[in-house]
């Protein structure tokens, strides 16, 4: 089955991922005791402490007053205690000088961005995280998603890489600027941060280590600033810690419970849950731990968030994102990144628009949606579902139809059972880090 490029549901990373170095994909199941036969040494990134740039950057994300209000820093939204991701009780955070002004969409968790490629538009090869330099040719075609469609992965020309729900950045230096100068965020200027970063605590090392020139130009202060608030995420091991019990049970030293173990094989059935096409959970001949996302952009269709509904603008994502690749391309209208689904479990909100606050009603999603759409949209007057109804019309075209689960039609089975849909999420609650711990 083939779709135009116009239309693609982009492809994954999994497909040509290498399984661990000692077993196929089969016999690398979990064994009968919940162990894995296949146990690998993962490599995980070195924790050497944080440099003098990283402990500056480790103020600046706890100061409240580089914000607009002087009352929110980057650790009020992304919560270290929440696995630098937003409270359970936040959908939208709340900013602005008065604190009154709600965010677009959900906030994502800051953890494991550090292996994040910047945006590109090119071939998908899960072999390399470098940024692929090829645009896409007109009419490009290619085949289902799954993590046992190998050829068709290899072939797909897929947009992936960067940061936020629309890869509107490309390094952390880049993304916190984003929040802090968003007017319903932390809605602070240039001329506030770099007055602070004069003034506050971080002040006499920040100026030692960036030079006589950033004594004169506030731009360059700022910069250095930013520089710093990105070294302190990528050399903080709290940002990724790889301290689940699946990373465990990768190397052996941990055991899955027999749901978990059926959790696992029916998220890896391309057949059935068909999750690790794009939440990639293999590892690679480098040994990194997986991060449980393809770093590309998919259509999905969630329903409207209704909690949200007053918003005068329908977000269309990637199309919108100020890119000169995606800009005003049609189709893109309505693309939204993969997040990794580490620590998914303790999320309060789920998709850029929150609309979903369980695991449960997530997957329920996933396998109804097209199943059963009256029990994912509301009805219409003609008391039909109103089918991906937080996207424009002219769009629709752009959602996933054909990669399993999304493969079905009204009225089929769906490709997961309600006890199968709970061995998936006990499964994904191997993915919970060890309780936060930080320098």
């Amino acid at each position: 089955m083939k779709r135009v490029f116009g239309l693609l549901s982009t492809l994954c990373l999994a497909s040509l991922l290498a399984l661990p170095v000692s077993g196929s994909a089969q016999s690398c199941d979990p064994d009968k005791d919940g162990r894995n036969p296949c146990p690998t040494q993962l490599v995980r990134p070195p924790d050497s402490g944080l440099s003098a740039m990283g402990r500056i950057g480790r103020k600046l994300f706890h100061d409240p007053l580089l914000s607009g209000s002087g009352r929110l820093s980057c650790a009020s939204c992304h919560d270290p205690a929440a696995h630098y991701g937003p409270s359970a009780s936040t959908i939208f955070a709340l900013g602005g000088l008065d604190l009154r002004h709600s965010g677009r969409r959900t906030v994502p968790t800051l953890t494991y961005l550090e292996r994040t490629p910047p945006f590109s538009i090119g071939p998908d090869n899960a072999v390399s995280e470098a940024a692929p330099s090829v645009a896409p040719p007109t009419g490009m075609t290619h085949t289902q998603k799954s993590a046992s469609n190998t050829a068709g992965s290899a072939a797909a020309i897929v947009p992936q890489g960067g940061l936020f729900w629309d890869a509107r950045a490309d390094t952390l230096q880049e993304q916190a600027t984003g929040p802090l100068y968003d007017l319903n965020e932390m809605a602070s200027t240039p001329e506030i941060v770099a007055k602070r970063l004069r003034t506050g605590p971080a002040a006499k090392a920040l100026l030692q280590i960036a030079g006589p020139a950033a004594e004169k130009s506030d731009t360059l202060l700022v910069s250095e600033a930013m520089f710093a608030l990105a070294r302190y995420q990528m050399e903080d091991s709290a940002f990724h810690p790889y301290s689940s019990r699946y990373d465990k049970w990768l190397e052996g030293k941990s055991a899955f419970s027999p749901q978990e173990s059926r959790g696992y094989r029916l998220f890896n059935d391309p057949a059935k849950g068909n999750c690790a096409a794009c939440h990639v959970d293999t590892v690679g001949p480098d040994r990194l731990p997986p991060l449980f996302t393809d770093h590309q952009y998919e259509a999905l269709g969630v329903p409207a968030n209704l909690q949200h509904a007053g918003k005068s603008h329908p977000d269309l994502g990637l199309c919108e994102a100020r890119r000169v690749e995606t800009q005003s391309q049609k189709a893109y209208c309505g693309f939204f990144s993969t997040p990794t689904l580490r620590n998914a479990s303790t999320r309060g909100h789920f998709f850029h628009n929150g609309v979903y606050s369980t695991l449960r009603q997530v997957i329920d999603f996933y396998v109804l949606r097209d199943t059963q759409p009256e029990r994912i949209y509301p009805l219409g007057k003609d008391g039909q579902p109103q089918k991906y109804n937080d996207l424009p019309k002219e769009y629709h075209a752009n959602v996933d139809i054909m990669d399993a689960p999304f493969d079905r039609h009204a009225g089929d089975k769906p490709a997961l059972s309600v006890s199968e849909r709970e061995d998936i999420i006990a499964f994904l609650k191997t993915l919970e880090d060890a309780p936060y711990s930080s320098r």
